[in-house]
């Protein structure tokens, strides 16, 4: 850098010295020159002829600068493009450019109505509603001016370029204001427009499950897969939910038939899916294969122990004596001994067989590990068995009646509780987000859903209701060892 000014200062100095020396040598010459007008003589010296020249070619060159100025002007005037007309054009996209700048920036900062100040300015200027207008909708968006951001949406529509915007835009008004079938319409088409948008992908999903259109969901969820918007393990999950959601629709207008090859689908998709497991197995308990029953329940129970495999499980021999069927759950309990949801399936087993302290020693130390309504009242039950005292039986159930109730369905986005399982969360709609497991412990308990286990003591499920704990402990209390082991199938 030093260099370089360095240099300039050297060029400098050469061209003074160079312009000194040649004047003093025009100033040295003799003669000069004579300009005879006819009425007076002009004699120039040497110096003076030179800056004479050169005011002549500056001269020239300044005429015809005003001419091409005088031209552009007159053709300015005629409405041609011309260096003035760019100029002012150049002129006004800066200020536009600023204007818009500045909108978005107000925008940002959550100041609505000076961004609709900049974004009025800056249409003005640039002409170019492809820009201002998604500036002026949101900011119409932000001041509360619902219509006035509808308005400009649908004058998105009208270029191409714009549509998707434009469709996006009302789309998500319809779905702030409840409107989820004009909603889905509109993700459609913005869908058509850009199927490899993930934003759409996921509200257009989200909305046909909502709607129950499991067909289109699966579409949906396979175009995300393409374009490289979803794991494929995760795929492979989601779309055994949408197809197991599409079997309890059929299955609930009558056609058993379809609905157990879209169950028995569902389970090849996704084998840890416990619904999709009972539904399959139940499939093929009907088709009397209780090999492949017992084969997807037994799968599913070493990924997720859960008292409604167990209820699919005792469906496959709903007959057998209480010996042969402890025989028959060891084949599915197999390797799950420590886990809680054995160790209560094991000891109501032993409890249905009368053999209590066999049932007590399944137990375990659960109900002081983890004490639930559950393993609380299958307690009650043992001692109940064994000829304990009511005080003690009483004591038990009273523990029961204020225990958590043990795992559950809950949306692991928002902790809402479900009854049953459901592809979409009845609370904020997220889609594939229940998972059975135990609430935090600041969640209420609820004794009255303390139910029976029907089938592991040989009763069949359309029998059987609920029963809650009031009364089973009046069973319990009146009845003697009659009493049944209480648990709570999860639906």
């Amino acid at each position: 850098m030093m260099l370089w000014s360095l240099i300039k200062i050297l060029a400098f100095v050469a061209a003074v010295t160079a312009l000194t020396y040649g004047g003093t040598q025009l100033m040295e010459l003799d003669g000069g020159l004579t300009i005879n007008t006819g009425v007076e003589e002009f004699t120039l010296q040497p110096l003076e002829v030179a800056f004479g020249l050169l005011a002549f070619v500056f001269l020239v060159w300044f005429g015809f600068k005003l001419i091409g100025l005088l031209v552009a002007m007159f053709k300015f005037l005629n409405g041609d493009e011309t260096a003035v007309s760019r100029y002012f054009d150049r002129n006004r996209e800066r200020k536009g450019y600023e204007a818009l700048s500045e909108g978005m920036m107000a925008l940002a900062s959550g100041e609505g109505h000076l961004a609709l100040t900049k974004a009025a300015k800056a249409e003005k200027y640039l002409q170019k509603p492809q820009l201002t207008n998604l500036l002026t909708a949101q900011a119409a968006e932000l001041t509360g001016d619902r219509r006035k951001a509808e308005k400009t949406y649908k004058q998105l529509l009208t270029d191409d370029k714009t549509r998707f915007v434009g469709v996006r835009g009302i789309m998500k008004q319809k779905l702030s204001d409840g409107d989820t079938d004009t909603a889905l319409k509109l993700a459609q088409k913005a869908f058509a427009l850009k199927p490899k948008h993930e934003e759409t992908q996921d509200i257009l999903l989200r909305l046909q499950a909502d709607s129950a259109d499991w067909t289109g969901a699966r579409k949906t969820l396979a175009a995300k897969l393409k374009s490289g918007g979803l794991p494929r393990d995760v795929h492979k999950r989601r779309d055994a939910v949408l197809a197991l959601s599409e079997a309890r629709d059929v299955l609930d207008s009558g056609k058993t038939i379809e609905s157990r090859e879209a169950a028995i689908e569902a389970n090849r998709l996704s084998p840890d899916l416990i619904p999709a497991a009972v539904m399959a197995a139940r499939g093929y308990i009907a088709e009397g294969n209780a090999r492949y029953a017992s084969r997807v329940l037994t799968k599913a129970w070493s990924v997720k122990p859960h008292p409604d495999l167990a209820a699919a499980f005792a469906e496959i021999a709903p007959d057998e004596t209480p010996d042969a069927r402890i025989k028959r759950f060891r084949t599915l309990t197999k390797g799950t001994q420590d886990n809680a949801e054995t160790k209560m399936l094991m000891a109501e087993l032993h409890i249905a067989q009368e053999d209590f302290p066999a049932a007590k020693r399944a137990l375990g130390d659960l109900v002081e590990e983890n004490p639930t309504a559950r393993n609380l009242t299958i307690m009650a039950a043992i001692e109940r068995g064994e000829g304990a005292d009511d005080s003690v039986v009483r004591g038990w159930l009273t523990r029961a009646l204020t225990a958590p109730r043990g795992p559950q369905w809950i949306c692991e986005n928002c902790q809402h509780i479900h009854a049953n399982w459901s592809a979409t969360c009845d609370n904020c709609s997220s889609f594939d987000t229940l998972a059975w497991k135990t609430p935090p412990a600041t969640e209420v308990a609820m004794p009255a859903g303390t139910e029976m286990l029907p089938l592991i003591v040989g009763q069949k499920s359309e029998t059987m209701a609920p029963v809650p704990v009031e009364i089973v402990e009046a069973e319990i209390v009146e009845d003697g060892a009659k009493a049944a082991p209480a648990t709570p199938t999860a639906t």
